[in-house]
């Protein structure tokens, strides 16, 4: 899990750091578009998915994962 957090940690930072190539690349989000304005939506629609990423990393890096996302979870899973 260790190597799996540093891998979605940098894949989070590239996000965030190299937002307008992830633009040129793949485009605008139609649901960034519309829900964040059209005026920089999209932008900030992969910045906020590159820092969800880097805070997935950190869980996992930390080695809570599977706490972190039991109690995450915990209201959608019934209880046996």
């Amino acid at each position: 899990m260790f190597i799996l957090g540093i891998l979605i940690i940098a894949v989070g930072t590239f996000l965030v750091l190299k937002t307008e190539w992830f633009m040129d690349n793949f485009g605008r989000m139609a649901w960034f578009e519309d829900k964040l304005g059209s005026d920089g939506g999209s932008r900030l629609g992969y910045k906020l998915v590159g820092i969800v990423a880097i805070f997935i990393g950190i869980v996992l890096l930390s080695g809570n994962g599977s706490n972190f996302f039991t109690w995450m979870l915990s209201p959608l899973i019934p209880e046996a």
